[in-house]
């Protein structure tokens, strides 16, 4: 049996049908089990993490790089601390009778600290979101801003050799594979054919992202999730951690007294790590495993594909492992998965992408339709709220569908899915059947198969309000999240805009996901629970593997990475056996080689 080899790098694991030994194994590697691998390494642990795929950084990478955490220390060093009863009435009233008091009171009390940790002993940064609400605007406790922060961006360049590991983002949603960030950097983007400062600014940034392809072969000033995977990743070399890609999991291995490590399949063969302090599972839930898909989504089992944004990669293997341990995954949640609208996106090499419809549905001039022609949702609203009302809408029997409508107009000013706003050509997009245009509204109907009768009545309806800035079927625009997503140029509702100028265009809609919420039952420090809600000896869980504890519900954006990054850094002090709260240096065992 051999010691952990010596780690900071991607490193090959042992050779075929040996051991290793370890304090810790993750597996996984998105801001859950990096937080974890990377707290557990400062704590003075040896520690592998074992990735199933050559890229790290899981769904993460492909995230916006947000999370929730009221009274987080950049809203403090501001002045902006609240009340923790503000958070918990918003919580409180969303999550309704599934509101889980322990797992809760746990949560806002250690995010906070979980960022002063990585802010102190990390190269892991945010930036706070200082005018960023939550997405219910008109509940008790809802907050206007400052409870999210932001990975702050960072150069790729720092990362050496390991920038060739770290997942990059969905390409659709890149221009030309640069990254586009939330917030300034965006409305620059939005409005750079409109203002010569913006116009400077977009110039810029596109010259140093040429310099990065031609240098690089990739983009280097990393944004959103991609930004923080790479600091994560940056983290755990720094602190020794020992990363294995192509290195799936396959079984757990228990001693009769708990979990003692993993057999992990690698290029070389399988290898039998024996992790002598716990085993963290994080591998991303499970938005591509049929079976499950199925059995946890109503839709699914009547007969709609769920088309997930999550690698694909994400097949449940974690939830399956705690199984196999006696773990258990939890039925008792609202909704088994983080809902995201999606369209399929046709690619070259003959690949379908899938687009999350995140932003341009919140801009003025867009509606969403079903094939009745009719409205169903505030376009501008959660994303998870417009899958779950397109799903409420589809006729018993019939696949759920919608339609994303616009006109020329708001084309070319916000784009659409994957189609970007001017000067960006279209045309193939046109081709590949991705974008549907017509003359006129009845036309447009027909090419999409939506009721021409029933589509021209609701765009003429809708235009009618539009031009006085209301919405009396949906209320767009009364919220501070609807007012936030729109633009605030326009008057004089930054949400609402007639759809008036030809040509027309569509973009197919279908159900999809940013991810899972069903998962593994565990307690306030990540220990996954049994049957009988008893801790398993040596087994923890982090991210999407990890049960929400919002419990099916989207209360704002960030409630997913920040659980993630929290209990996975719970999970490291439980593993190292320090008390909460004991965040301070201790010294790295040496690795032996």
């Amino acid at each position: 049996m051999n010691a952990v080899p010596k780690a900071g790098n991607t490193v090959a694991p042992a050779a075929a049908n040996e051991s290793v030994t370890c304090d810790v194994l993750v597996v996984g590697s998105g801001a859950g089990g990096l937080s974890a691998a990377v707290a557990a390494a400062h704590f003075g642990l040896n520690v592998i993490v074992a990735e199933k795929t050559e890229m790290f950084g899981g769904t993460t990478a492909y995230s916006g790089g947000w999370l929730w955490v009221p009274n987080a220390p950049h809203a403090l060093a501001a002045g902006k601390g609240e009340d923790p009863e503000g958070p918990k009435a918003y919580l409180r009233h969303i999550l309704g009778n599934r509101y889980d008091e322990a797992m809760i009171e746990g949560y806002l009390s250690a995010a906070p600290r979980m960022l002063d940790f990585f802010e102190r002993h990390t190269c892991v940064h945010f930036l706070p979101g200082s005018g960023v609400p939550d997405f219910h605007g008109n509940a008790p406790g809802a907050g206007t801003g400052w409870r999210s922060v932001a990975a702050a961006p960072y150069d790729g360049r720092k990362l050496g050799r390991l920038i060739q590991s770290l997942r990059p983002p969905i390409p659709e949603t890149t221009f030309l594979g640069m990254g586009i960030a939330s917030g300034v950097d965006m409305r620059m983007f939005l409005t750079a054919m409109r203002s010569p400062s913006a116009f400077a600014y977009v110039t810029r940034r596109v010259l140093k992202h040429a310099r990065d392809l031609l240098f690089h072969r990739r983009a280097m000033q990393l944004v959103n999730g991609n930004a923080l995977a790479a600091r994560l990743l940056r983290s755990a070399a720094d602190k020794g951690v020992t990363l294995w890609p192509n290195a799936p999991a396959r079984e757990l291995i228990s001693d009769g007294s708990g979990i003692k490590g993993a057999v992990v399949d690698t290029p070389s063969g399988r290898v039998a790590v024996i992790a002598e302090r716990g085993v963290v599972l994080a591998t991303g839930g499970f938005p591509h495993d049929p079976g499950r898909l199925h059995d946890l989504l109503p839709h699914v089992r009547a007969g709609t594909r769920h088309c997930s944004a999550a690698p694909e990669a994400n097949t449940g293997d974690g939830l399956r492992l705690a199984e196999s341990a006696g773990g258990h995954v939890s039925e008792r949640l609202s909704h088994a998965a983080a809902y995201a609208p999606v369209s399929l996106v046709p690619r070259p090499d003959g690949t379908v992408g899938r687009f999350p419809h995140l932003v341009e549905r919140g801009k003025p001039g867009i509606i969403a339709v079903m094939a009745t022609g009719r409205r169903f949702v505030d376009e501008g609203g959660p994303y998870h709220d417009y899958v779950r009302e397109m799903i409420a809408a589809t006729p018993a029997g019939e696949p759920a569908v919608s339609w994303l409508i616009c006109d020329h107009r708001f084309l070319r000013r916000y784009g659409l899915g994957a189609v970007k706003p001017a000067p960006v050509p279209f045309g193939r997009w046109l081709r590949n059947g991705y974008l549907i245009k017509a003359t006129s509204i009845t036309a447009l109907a027909r090419l999409c198969g939506i009721d021409p009768a029933g589509l021209e009545r609701t765009v003429t309806d809708f235009n009618r309000h539009a031009i006085k800035g209301e919405d009396p079927q949906f209320h767009r625009g009364t919220t501070p999240y609807q007012r936030a997503q729109g633009d605030p140029d326009h008057r004089p509702n930054p949400c609402i805009a007639p759809i008036v100028r030809a040509p027309f265009y569509a973009v197919r809609v279908v159900p999809g996901s940013l991810g899972t919420f069903a998962g593994v039952e565990t307690d306030t420090r990540a220990r996954v629970l049994d049957g009988a809600g008893t801790p398993i000896p040596g087994l923890y869980a982090a991210g999407n593997d990890m049960n929400s504890i919002m419990c099916g519900n989207y209360p704002s954006g960030g409630i997913t990475l920040g659980p993630a990054m929290t209990y996975g850094f719970l999970a490291a002090e439980a593993i190292a056996g320090r008390d909460a709260g004991e965040t301070e240096s201790h010294g790295r065992k040496e690795n032996v080689v």
